[in-house]
């Protein structure tokens, strides 16, 4: 029998929301990311717990004994158990009764098969109970072990009931598929058949899986198959996906982590920040890459104004577009920037220039500090304001 093992299910704060629940005669499975990982032996971040307990009982259960209760969830059956920090989120199993593309009327259920049917992917139905035993209702540890990423029984009737599971389908591949495995051609078919409900779909909600779809280490074929199902010109017009396993192989020569707003500004498209619905901090960086990069910005000035992380990013976009390796001058340059301080205030320059003179005055003479790479000191820039001349 297979097992999942690891500190986070035999931790004694884990094991007392297990106990809360089987002891009282209630079903306790762990179930979906935590079992996934586990197999893959990649880190758990999140417990998730299924059960045959209604919410209202996982309350009562985890008041009497001692653990938090949160609410968290409770429309859809979802409670979050705090136990000694620890969150747990217990969802009661659910039965899909009604479904509209974006979100589903669920029914609670006594039977983990029911639970294991409404959920997205087979790699995804797979649960374990307290002491690590997996169980697999829908055959999904096969396909987890071969990186093949399937829709649990019918793809297209997985779609309708939320198309945001179109996304969510190539960003699951770029994480954990095989690519000499694959893509599912059936899930392929399906997703090519549905790809106007994309548009339901809040940007936001877009946006996010967007975004963790470029943090995988190697989103490029993912982001080929999106191409040609339609997907990324539906979210993204003008996007082009060509260059993405370029700018992968570049961050992987200089062991740069992977960087999801520095692939999307490789992909390039229309009104990203706007179709993605970006934080105001993201929207900002991105535009920020496209105008270095639309400007041919010098890296040191780059990484002045804007940053070691912005320079260096510009620098692996613009050894991708050319298809060579990225410049070490230009990286150390990037980062000599970043480090560096105008030796020279607006007060220096007074009383001899003032008024619009003396802005135009600092900014000639950061642009020519600029151009040494940063090598002019105070007097050097206070000399070349000499030969220029009062102009108060």
């Amino acid at each position: 029998m297979t097992r999942v093992t690891g500190p986070w299910i035999t931790r004694a704060e884990t094991q007392a929301v297990c106990r809360m629940l089987t002891e009282a005669g209630h079903q306790a499975y762990f179930v979906g990311g935590c079992v996934r990982n586990a197999l893959l032996h990649q880190p758990v971040d999140d417990i998730d717990i299924s059960t045959d307990a209604r919410p209202e009982r996982v309350m009562e259960l985890a008041r009497a004994a001692g653990l938090k209760p949160v609410p968290t969830g409770i429309e859809h059956g979802t409670i979050t158990v705090v136990s000694g920090h620890i969150p747990h989120e217990i969802t009661t199993f659910r039965k899909d009764v009604e479904t509209d593309g974006r979100r589903a009327v669920v029914a609670f259920s006594d039977d983990l098969q029911d639970d294991a049917l409404r959920r997205d992917f087979t790699m995804n139905a797979l649960y374990a109970d307290p002491t690590g035993a997996v169980t697999d209702p829908v055959q999904g540890l096969a396909d987890l072990q071969r990186g093949l990423i399937r829709f649990i029984e019918d793809p297209d009737r997985r779609i309708r009931e939320d198309y945001l599971r179109i996304l969510r389908f190539f960003r699951f591949y770029a994480w954990y598929g095989a690519p000499a495995t694959g893509a599912d051609p059936e899930a392929l078919g399906a997703i090519s058949a549905n790809v106007e409900g994309l548009d339901q779909l809040s940007r936001e909600r877009v946006g996010k899986e967007m975004l963790k779809l470029l943090a995988a280490a190697d989103p490029g074929v993912s982001l080929s198959a999106m191409g040609i199902t339609g997907v990324l010109a539906r979210v993204l017009p003008g996007a082009d996906a060509r260059m993405i396993p370029v700018l992968v192989h570049m961050e992987e020569l200089t062991g740069t982590p992977p960087g999801a707003l520095r692939r999307l500004a490789a992909l390039g498209g229309a009104q990203v920040a706007e179709r993605l619905r970006l934080s105001k901090k993201d929207a900002l960086r991105l535009d920020q890459t496209r105008t270095a990069l639309e400007e041919m910005r010098p890296a040191g000035e780059i990484g002045y104004r804007w940053g070691a992380d912005m320079a260096r990013d510009v620098v692996l976009i613009r050894a991708a577009m050319a298809e060579q390796p990225p410049s070490a001058s230009d990286l150390a340059a990037g980062e000599a920037g970043a480090r560096a301080v105008l030796p020279l205030k607006a007060a220096d320059l007074m009383p001899r220039f003032r008024g619009p003179a003396l802005g135009r005055m600092m900014r000639q003479l950061e642009a020519d500090w600029i151009a040494s790479g940063f090598t002019l000191d105070q007097a050097a820039l206070l000399a070349r304001a000499a030969e220029a001349g009062p102009q108060a």
